[in-house]
């Protein structure tokens, strides 16, 4: 639950300072010089996708009717790539993979193209959804036109990092094979390797499932958090510039610890893998073990009913990232502690009540359930990495209600605090942001992308008791 780190008068003065009414009007000026050059980007970006598309299918036509048809099409669309790249500055080959982008956008998504061209959406959308439909190669035009209307109406309501999950799911509904069965091909290759670097660094790359990446990642942001959070002045160095010191002088001669959170991350990942624990645990007292090694990995998971209950094999949706498998979404299941049952409107999608096993806090499951992300336009950073914030400060008497709560990342949690963004939120969980320029942005509690409507209702059914 977040607290006032500052007195009332602090955090007035604070927010007060953060520019002068002129300094508002000069960004204004600012914003619509933005606004104004974006939509020129966009005619020529637009423009430049259709010439690309073009030359590709002269490229195609030159070879029609040719004896060996791919071959002399190859032979005419590298000609024409490097006509182009000789303008553009660029290798042929980048040309040529541009072409075929083109080509696929405008022949396969004229939709999609035609709500970039207007606005409605970025160029940042159209990749989502020309890279979620890459799954439909052998679906029907027809479903595949129902697809993309379904994306461009929800690409139309929110960012591109925040539709991206839900697209590919979407995705997965019209595609002919399961994701079930594309996952089970994906991890077959999954590996490690190293990329050498220069100055003596190198890149470790481990491709995995979804899931046990991000609960890599996550464990070790919680470990280095703790790492930081119990500094004191005086620490000792890094581990590896601790032991470097060691070497050469007495533990005494080491400097405080500045790491950022990146390199203690780094460095706990190292300690983990070689040594099987962390090399320097600042929660451990004596001859006793710290608390650092008990930390455990959280991911936050929806998953259909259906689908935990081995109905279908629809993807579950790993809040923050992208779609998980149904096998693995049912092992989660099955292994945690502490689950949630989320009733969801069937037309709407938003969330109606919450009930969970083992929890003391019936407003944290329920305002994680309903908000799922940060609630500030844009951010997708998952609750579960979030602090609860009071839209209005509990210093100024505002209830610790669920009316009156969100999830908020520490970067917006700040930013509402210390700066001229005002938010409200009204009935429904919808948070209403204005910026210091004055403009408003509507946040919706976003509606789970996994949830499903029922075609009907069997008499059976209802006699049975809840699987829950």
């Amino acid at each position: 639950m977040s607290d006032p780190l500052h007195t009332l008068e602090d955090m007035d003065e604070y927010s007060g300072s953060m520019g002068s009414d002129a300094d508002v009007a000069a960004l204004v000026s600012i914003v619509g010089e933005v606004e104004g050059a974006a939509a020129v980007v966009r005619a020529g970006q637009v423009a430049e996708v259709r010439a690309l598309a073009a030359a590709g299918q002269l490229a195609a036509r030159q070879a029609a009717g040719s004896p060996a048809a791919v071959r002399a099409h190859d032979m005419a669309l590298r000609s024409v790539a490097a006509e182009l790249g000789g303008v553009l500055r660029v290798t042929d080959r980048t040309v040529q993979s541009r072409i075929d982008e083109a080509r696929d956008l405008v022949e396969h998504y004229a939709a999609t193209l035609v709500a970039w061209e207007s606005g409605r959406i970025t160029r940042g959308h159209v990749r989502v959804i020309t890279d979620a439909g890459s799954v439909l190669v052998d679906a029907s035009p027809e479903r595949r036109a129902e697809f993309e209307a379904a994306a461009i109406a929800r690409c139309e309501r929110d960012t591109p990092n925040r539709v991206r999950s839900e697209v590919e799911i979407l995705a997965e509904r019209f595609a002919e094979r399961s994701f079930t069965d594309r996952y089970r091909d994906a991890a077959a290759e999954r590996r490690v390797r190293v990329v050498p670097g220069s100055a003596g660094m190198s890149d470790l790359i481990a491709t995995l499932p979804t899931v046990i990446a991000d609960g890599i990642l996550d464990r070790l942001t919680q470990q280095a958090q703790t790492v930081i959070d119990s500094r004191e002045p005086g620490d000792a160095a890094s581990a590896f510039g601790a032991r470097g010191a060691g070497d050469a002088s007495g533990a005494g001669d080491s400097e405080p610890d500045r790491r950022r959170i990146d390199q203690v991350r780094a460095d706990v990942f190292s300690d983990l893998l070689l040594a099987g624990a962390p090399a320097l645990d600042p929660t451990a007292h004596g001859d006793g073990q710290g608390s650092l090694g008990a930390i455990r990995a959280q991911v936050q998971v929806i998953v259909p009913a259906l689908t935990l209950l081995g109905v279908d094999d629809g993807p579950a949706d790993l809040v923050g990232r992208s779609p998980i498998d149904a096998e693995t979404a049912r092992c989660l299941a099955g292994d945690t502690h502490s689950w949630a049952r989320v009733l969801t409107d069937p037309v709407e999608g938003t969330v109606l009540a919450v009930d969970r096993y083992r929890t003391p806090w019936p407003q944290r499951r329920f305002l994680r359930a309903r908000d799922q992300h940060c609630r500030f336009p844009g951010c997708r950073r998952a609750a579960i990495r979030c602090e609860i914030d009071h839209t209005i400060d509990a210093a100024k008497g505002g209830p610790t209600a669920l009316w009156n709560l969100a999830h908020l990342c520490q970067r917006h949690h700040s930013m509402k605090q210390f700066t001229r963004w005002k938010v409200r939120q009204l009935p429904g969980g919808v948070l209403e942001w204005t910026s210091p320029t004055g403009r408003i942005y509507r946040e919706d509690a976003p509606a789970p992308p996994v949830a499903f409507t029922p075609a009907s209702i069997s008499t059976t059914a209802v006699d049975e008791p809840p699987p829950f």
